[in-house]
């Protein structure tokens, strides 16, 4: 597979987000990493998914559905890894 198939909206300031990439990362999960500081369309796309609120990182997946600021065990579940690295 060479396309992403999940995307993390977020800022590189934010610790959250950073967390949410290093998971993804360890568990050689491909996504696209979009910085809404830099892409205010991206902004904009975040703050429809979170009721005009801007929270990140908001990861996006191949189903249209999304996480919040989700926690290392939300994303396992979400990815379906039994054994989470956190």
């Amino acid at each position: 597979m060479t396309e992403a198939t999940i995307t993390v909206y977020g800022a590189d300031w934010c610790g959250n987000c950073r967390r949410a990439k290093k998971f993804l990362n360890e568990h050689h999960i491909r996504y696209a990493w979009i910085d809404t500081d830099q892409d205010k369309n991206a902004e904009e796309v975040v703050k429809q998914k979170n009721n005009g609120r801007r929270v990140i990182p908001t990861i996006v997946f191949p189903d249209g559905s999304f996480l919040a600021e989700p926690s290392n065990e939300e994303l396992a579940e979400k990815l379906g890894i039994a054994d989470p690295v956190n």
